[in-house]
């Protein structure tokens, strides 16, 4: 029976290539005191060798694991999944490896077990992922001074002392009410999403201060709540047709109840935009591709995953380094992409 290989070792790679073993270390970790003939001559060593860096010898000499913790909830949903790709991609270029904790709900209080859980892994950060509903941030400010990594929160109200990245839901909302509005759209209804999320609450008072800045009244019977699914927002579309007749235009706080939307009212005899026009929010891949095509807000959430893994970076390398970093609260901007859903003809 064939005996395994062994893997090469960086001081086998050193003799070959006539260096020393810190030579070897200083390409593997990019460091520019290095010539560029000897770089050449040990990078095609260590291609020809097949050599891999240990990822448990670099953490025994740093003292860090290169792991970083995130806790997510609802990947069943588009937005997280689309956050934790990024997290996934950026984490990978920068070296560090992923310790994924979904929780099995939302509301969750005692997270004790999960942050022993991730401790006990030695993470050196972790990045909280699980949007903010009701209640459930309260313990936030204790786990700053309780919690031995750092934390970086993600789509959350900002908080004093605390990294987030997050994105202006209620900007969001204010473009889609005022691009119906300059379209001639004047009784504009909202299908909102559950209102114990924090995102729902944003993109409802963005629909109202709209509404309100352009001289019109919102009333009780001009919203009616969802809960995220496609069989909400036609619901919802339903409600709103019979509380509101004279409703022109919906603003949903996401795409698919705008799918729904857009079933049911052409299920009672209506067309859109001709009689109601509808812009949703989040731009899913799908959305181009509704009859007739979405307008809809877009904000990168793929980029939201990729600066929250830049700044827990950030705050590790403080860490590190025994100093003491200041937080930064980081709000992404959104945009709205106009399609045939919204534009009188």
């Amino acid at each position: 029976m064939e005996e395994p290989r062994k893997r090469p070792t960086i001081k086998q790679v050193a003799a070959v290539a006539g260096v020393s073993t810190q030579t070897v270390s200083r390409v593997i970790n990019n460091r520019p005191d290095v010539a560029d003939n000897t770089r050449k001559r040990v990078k095609q060593v260590i291609t020809e060798m097949g050599y891999q860096p240990s990822a448990l010898a670099r953490s025994l000499i740093r003292n860090r694991s290169y792991t970083i913790g995130v806790v997510t909830a609802g990947l069943k949903y588009i937005g997280p999944s689309r956050i934790l790709n990024g997290i996934t991609c950026t984490a990978e270029e920068a070296g560090y490896s992923l310790i994924l904790e979904e929780l099995p709900r939302y509301t969750v209080h005692d997270l004790k077990p999960v942050f022993n859980k991730l401790l006990s892994r030695h993470v050196d950060g972790i990045i909280w992922a699980a949007p903010e509903i009701g209640n459930n941030r309260d313990w936030v400010e204790n786990a700053e001074s309780n919690i031995s990594v750092p934390i970086v929160y993600l789509t959350m109200e900002t908080r004093h002392g605390i990294s987030i990245i997050s994105v202006d839901n209620c900007e969001g909302a204010k473009l889609a009410v005022s691009h119906l509005l300059e379209n001639g759209y004047k009784h504009i209804g909202h299908i909102a999403g559950p209102m114990e999320w924090w995102e729902s609450k944003k993109r409802i008072k963005g629909w109202k201060e709209s509404l309100m800045a352009a001289g019109y009244r919102e009333e009780d019977c001009h919203w009616v709540e969802g809960n995220w699914s496609s069989a909400s927002g036609a619901e919802a579309a339903r409600k709103l047709l019979t509380r509101y007749p004279d409703m022109d235009a919906v603003f949903s706080a996401n795409d698919q109840m705008a799918l729904g939307a857009l079933c049911e009212i052409h299920e009672m005899g209506l067309n859109v935009p001709e009689d109601v026009a509808i812009v949703g929010f989040d731009n899913i891949p799908e959305s181009e591709y509704f009859w007739p095509p979405l307008t809809t807000i877009q904000h990168d959430q793929n980029e939201a995953g990729r600066l929250a893994v830049q700044e827990i970076i950030r705050l590790i390398e403080a860490v590190h380094n025994h100093t003491s970093p200041e937080s930064r609260v980081n709000i992404l901007i959104p945009e709205i992409i106009v399609r045939k859903s919204s534009l009188r003809r």
